[in-house]
């Protein structure tokens, strides 16, 4: 990674982390169904029709909040559920940038937000008990996450070394000071 691709994370980064704040402590009482959905893809509809303009969409992104298994969009006055499919946000590239203990990880969503796999936002993979097909995930905070697409996915695969973790052999790969299992061997 070049300095101009380290500066560019950099601000990725302090812009991804403004947007996300927000008053986790609202608790509107007019409630509602939203009549939303977030694809598994990450595309936003409102009653069945795409919503096409990312302004919007990042605009309502602001407001989602997931209490439990559902979701919501929340304002100061009103909390309307809406639907998610699979995770609110899906990557749509991953970077590495150093090497060895100095590695991190980044992953950019599909609004443009970029996080640092770390403590903070940590990996995680789910195994379809059916399929045995790998599902991974990145926290973005505030219990949301976003899915980590299959060609990132490899990408973070080809990082990956084997490792023992909580004794067991896995892959994992390293990222902001963390180990961070992509599956057992």
């Amino acid at each position: 990674m070049t300095d101009i691709d380290a500066v560019d994370v950099l601000q990725r980064l302090a812009a991804t982390a403004e947007r996300l704040s927000y008053n986790s402590d609202w608790n509107p009482t007019q409630c509602g169904d939203s009549q939303m959905r977030i694809a598994s893809d990450g595309r936003w509809f409102y009653q069945g029709s795409l919503i096409a303009r990312p302004a919007l969409v990042q605009l309502f992104s602001r407001l989602l909040r997931r209490e439990g298994e559902q979701y919501f969009l929340v304002t100061p006055v009103e909390k309307l559920s809406i639907e998610v499919e699979d995770a609110p946000f899906v990557s749509i590239n991953t970077s590495i940038q150093g090497e060895g203990t100095e590695q991190k990880l980044y992953v950019t969503t599909n609004l443009h937000d970029t996080l640092c796999v770390s403590a903070e936002h940590p990996l995680w993979v789910v195994v379809d008990p059916l399929t045995q097909e790998p599902a991974p995930y990145v926290s973005i905070g505030a219990n949301l996450a976003v899915r980590v697409q299959r060609s990132d996915f490899y990408q973070l695969v080809d990082h990956a070394q084997e490792r023992l973790m909580d004794g067991e052999r896995v892959m994992a790969v390293f990222s902001a000071g963390e180990w961070f299992s992509l599956g057992r061997l």
